[in-house]
């Protein structure tokens, strides 16, 4: 479900705040969000955001194509599913604060809030999928957003 990040008139990537370097507390930021999905930074090769996955909730299934994803754990519990096709999900694993989830490009994956608190995590991105402080408040506006 790759997002084409766009480009402008002139031919040129909109890297939003990306082209300056970013230096955050991002387990802080992590536990103070409370937007489903937001990008803090982005750039032409990678991108940083935030997710609130809400308790008895999920992420949902989906795929990244052309990108490579890193997902980090700060707060929550949750299992992670992940597999080659839509039909072939074949690896599970619980995960808790301090878990990391690699997710090559091509692997469709989904995260499961099993805890008692909304699932607080970061992402990273690479390349970058979404344009700069791109902001989906729930998981229905995030899937609303995509074409299956």
């Amino acid at each position: 479900m790759d997002y084409y990040i766009g480009e402008s008139a002139d031919n040129q990537i909109e890297i939003g705040e990306g082209a300056i370097p970013y230096i955050t507390d991002s387990r802080q930021e992590a536990i103070d969000n409370t937007l489903f999905y937001t990008t803090r930074w982005t750039s032409k090769n990678m991108q940083f955001a935030l997710m609130s996955v809400p308790v008895n909730t999920e992420t949902g299934l989906d795929v990244h194509y052309n990108s490579d994803q890193f997902l980090y754990i700060e707060q929550g519990e949750a299992f992670v599913f992940m597999g080659s096709c839509y039909d072939c999900i074949n690896i599970q694993h619980r995960v808790f604060e301090g878990y990391s989830i690699i997710v090559p490009a091509g692997v469709w994956h989904n995260v499961v809030n099993i805890g008692s608190l909304d699932l607080k995590m970061y992402s990273m991105y690479a390349p970058a999928m979404h344009s700069y402080n791109t902001v989906f408040r729930t998981k229905e506006e995030w899937f609303d957003h995509y074409e299956f």
